[in-house]
């Protein structure tokens, strides 16, 4: 397949997570990377033949826009706020597959509710497309970064559940549609 991504040359030294290992490693600025993916605000780029996860806080050592939460109102009710953790839940990518983990199927359950302070707890369990992914603790960081940068939001609980394991059959239809399994 001839796909054609964007180079670039990395504007400061960057830490990439390997992938599937999962892996930290610095890569140095002057790299030439190809952007494979820019999704949800983090990047997933080719070097040297590796496939490195660049987390979107680092979009600038690509020449990239660092992009922003959806905001929330401070007041916003639980159900409003849930509404919001679904909405960043849609800006977490599989390093690997071009979908968000909402339309793979991988979010089994998402719960807000208020703690004692006011502040809000949001409960999320999820699962992986297979047990013991190297990018498991990669997209559960992804989903608490994103989730806690809420407002309210004071502690943001994912839970990894295996059961029931995942299939092709929890993906959306649009999902299911864009990686041609039907």
């Amino acid at each position: 397949m001839g796909h054609s991504y964007e180079t670039v040359t990395l504007t400061r030294d960057v830490i990439g997570i390997l992938i599937p290992a999962g892996t930290k490693v610095e890569l140095p600025e002057g790299a030439q990377a190809a952007i494979t993916q820019a999704l949800g605000g983090s990047y997933t780029v080719q070097v040297e033949g590796h496939l490195f996860r660049i987390d979107g806080k680092d979009a600038d050592s690509l020449g990239k826009t660092v992009t922003q939460v959806p905001q929330v109102p401070d007041n916003a009710s639980e159900t409003e706020l849930e509404q919001a953790v679904w909405d960043a839940l849609k800006t977490c990518y599989d390093p690997e597959i071009p979908i968000n983990i909402v339309e793979l199927g991988l979010v089994y359950g998402c719960r807000v509710e208020t703690l004692d302070s006011g502040q809000r707890k949001a409960s999320i369990k999820m699962t992986l497309t297979a047990p013991g992914c190297g990018m498991g603790d990669v997209l559960v960081n992804d989903v608490k970064s994103k989730v806690s940068q809420l407002p309210t939001i004071a502690e943001t609980d994912v839970q990894l559940v295996f059961d029931p394991p995942w299939t092709q059959d929890m993906m959306s239809e649009a999902a299911r549609l864009q990686t041609g399994m039907f």
